[in-house]
């Protein structure tokens, strides 16, 4: 099988791939664009993608899993094809592991692995490979430590329309919820990290993401209605109406 398999290097764990036989896996994602470019990168690096998992947890500050338009990930799995397996959590620390293990167990018997699109979250990594260790799967997770910059240089040059849906850090003001990342934007997080010391790729929870649109979609998902909600310091970009549209 193909496998990505870690080591230390300089005190730092990086992630590097053996090129086997390629591997069934059922992908965790939210709709952002960390575990839909992990589709992605993983399908081009050979793996086959057979479902997608989603959990959907009943309050927002999940430690786990992305609460904003969760629901749009039915929409995103049809665009691409792939079924789609959903779980409720009601998302309280350590308690949600356990609904994310039962979300597992429905497809553990016919993948080989548990594709995730973690950055850098030991507490998100060290948890779903518990769980994968526990059914005797993989853990793959092609984006571990990758390079931010480099990241969204990737990202937005293979055609990945990513919109902000959730901020809740400083320096992440209203304005950024429902816009558009391009390299203007990311421009401005680099400036916001100088003073604010955020994760670039929002890693930390500073902010949460859409995509609508990537070379895995049939279609683009246009926003019809959205609405902004903002408390002062922290918010959500809420699509409540989108629209498939031909590309």
């Amino acid at each position: 099988m193909a496998g990505f398999k870690e080591k230390s290097v300089s005190g730092r764990t990086i992630t590097t791939l053996h090129m086997i036989k390629s591997m069934d896996l059922a992908a965790l994602t939210s709709g952002g664009k960390d575990s839909v470019y992990a589709i992605y990168f993983a399908e081009k690096m050979g793996y086959n993608v057979k479902y997608l998992l989603s959990m959907v947890p009943e309050r927002s500050d999940s430690y786990m899993f992305h609460h904003p338009n969760i629901g749009l990930t039915s929409v995103q799995a049809k665009l691409m094809g792939l079924p789609l397996l959903v779980e409720k959590t009601v998302g309280e620390k350590e308690k949600e592991l356990a609904d994310l293990k039962r979300l597992i167990s429905r497809i553990a018997d016919s993948v080989d692995g548990i594709l995730s699109g973690a950055l850098a979250s030991n507490y998100q990594k060290k948890r779903i490979t518990r769980i994968c260790n526990g059914f005797g799967l993989e853990c793959v997770s092609p984006l571990w430590h990758i390079d931010p910059e480099k990241y969204w240089s990737d990202l937005l040059d293979a055609g990945f329309k990513v919109m902000v849906v959730s901020v809740s850090a400083e320096g992440l003001n209203k304005n950024w919820l429902g816009r558009i990342m391009d390299a203007s934007a990311v421009a401005e997080l680099k400036e916001v990290r100088k003073n604010f010391l955020i994760h670039l790729g929002f890693e930390g929870g500073e902010a949460e993401t859409l995509v609508l649109d990537c070379p895995m979609f049939r279609k683009k998902i246009k926003v019809v209605e959205a609405k902004t909600l903002w408390d002062g310091v922290r918010g959500t970009y809420d699509v409540s109406k989108i629209k498939e549209v031909s590309k």
